[in-house]
C-alpha cells in the first residue's frame, strides 16, 4: 500500500508540478545548493545519538524527540522510482525525507488526523497534487475529528502553508543546533493547537459523560 501511495504520489507530480518545486529550488540560493549536494536524511547520515544530546529547545533535538515518540525513523521514506527527470527525482526524494522536519515544527503526530493537517500544509506550501488528494482521508475521521480539522487544523494549515516560506529550500542539516522556537519564525509557522492534548482531553470527557449517563441509568434503577 505504502509503495502505491509512493507511486501516485509520483505520478501526479509529473510533469508540471514536480518541475515547478524544482525551479523554486533553482530560484534560491539554499535551494541551489541542495541540488548540487544532494544531501540524504537517514539514519546513516542523521545521528540520532548525536540530536538526542542537543538542547532542549533545539531543532535537532524536537526532531529526535519527536521520531522517538512516534517510533519511526529517518529510513520511512519510499525510495523515488517512477520520475524520469534525475534532478526531478531527486527534489521529490528530498521532500519526502524532510517530511518528517514538517511534523516537528509543529508538533503534529502520525495519527490519521495530524497526517491530513500535514499534507494540506504541505500542499498550501508545495502544490504537489498527492498531499492534496490526501484530504480524501477526511472521510476516515470521525464527526467530532472532521468538525475539529474544518474549524481548527484546516485553516491553521493552508494560512502557514501559503505565508511560511518555501520548506523545500530548507538545509535542515544545517540548522539542527538552532533554537527551533526561532526557526520557526524565520520560516513563517505556527504551532497549531497541540492535537495529542486536544485528543485526550476529548476522550476523558466522553468517558466522563460515559460514566455519568451510566451512573444515572443505575439510580434510576435503584
Amino acid at each position: 500500500m505504502t509503495d502505491m501511495i509512493a507511486a501516485l504520489g509520483e505520478s501526479t507530480a509529473q510533469p508540471y508540478f514536480i518541475s515547478r518545486l524544482r525551479q523554486t529550488m533553482l530560484s534560491h540560493p539554499t535551494g541551489r545548493r541542495i541540488l548540487r549536494d544532494r544531501p540524504r536524511i537517514t539514519s546513516s547520515t542523521m545521528s540520532l545519538s548525536y540530536l538526542r544530546t542537543l538542547p532542549p529547545d533545539s531543532l535537532g533535538r524536537a526532531y529526535a524527540a519527536w521520531l522517538d515518540a512516534e517510533g519511526v525513523t529517518p529510513d520511512t521514506r519510499s525510495q523515488v522510482r517512477y520520475v524520469d527527470v534525475e534532478e526531478e527525482a531527486y527534489v521529490m526524494q528530498r521532500y519526502r525525507e524532510c517530511h518528517d522536519f514538517y511534523h516537528a515544527l509543529t508538533g503534529l503526530p502520525v495519527v490519521v488526523e495530524g497526517e491530513i493537517a500535514i499534507k494540506a500544509f504541505e500542499f498550501a506550501n508545495t502544490s504537489l497534487p498527492m498531499t492534496g488528494l490526501s484530504m480524501f482521508a477526511l472521510a476516515r475521521l470521525k464527526k467530532d475529528e472532521r468538525s475539529r480539522f474544518w474549524s481548527t487544523y484546516g485553516p491553521w494549515a493552508m494560512w502557514n502553508g501559503l505565508n511560511a516560506k518555501d520548506l523545500i529550500n530548507v538545509y535542515w542539516e544545517e540548522i539542527l543546533e538552532r533554537d527551533v522556537g526561532e526557526v520557526r519564525k524565520e520560516l513563517g509557522v505556527e504551532i497549531p493547537a497541540d492535537l495529542r492534548e486536544t485528543r485526550r482531553l476529548v476522550k476523558a470527557r466522553k468517558k466522563a459523560e460515559r460514566e455519568a449517563r451510566e451512573k444515572e441509568k443505575h439510580r434510576g434503577h435503584g
